[in-house]
């Protein structure tokens, strides 16, 4: 089992920028990759980043492409979201996940095993 606890969310003008940890604990041998998603109400969850372990490579969704950035400190075991120029669509509820196996698909949410319980990002116009 792994355990992951997200923080750092909150309320933040449009413009602002937030910064999410996601602490990985337990059974974190075998991580893959690890992803944020959000889901905003009534939305299905959706794919925000990836990084994978290893090698740090990283991935994002068009929509934030630019403006977000994904890291992990392996010692750690933890990873960031470095949220910046943050407008009113980017209101949800950020998951982090850690896949461990296959890497086929990062952007589903089907690829990741263990999930967080979520921290609510509110972006104010």
């Amino acid at each position: 089992q792994v355990q992951l606890v997200e923080s750092g969310g909150g309320l933040v003008q449009a413009g602002g920028s937030l910064r999410l940890s996601c602490a990985a604990s337990g059974r974190t041998s075998s991580t893959s990759a690890m992803g944020w998603f959000r889901q905003a109400p009534g939305k299905e969850r959706q794919f925000v980043a990836a990084v994978l372990w290893n090698s740090g490579s990283t991935y994002y969704a068009d929509s934030v492409k630019g403006r977000y950035t994904i890291s992990r400190d392996n010692a750690k075991k933890t990873v960031y979201l470095q949220m910046n120029t943050l407008k009113p669509e980017d209101t949800a509820v950020y998951y982090c996940a850690a896949a461990q196996g296959g890497l086929g698909a990062l952007r589903s949410v089907n690829n990741y095993d263990y999930w967080g319980q979520g921290t609510q990002v509110t972006v104010s116009s």
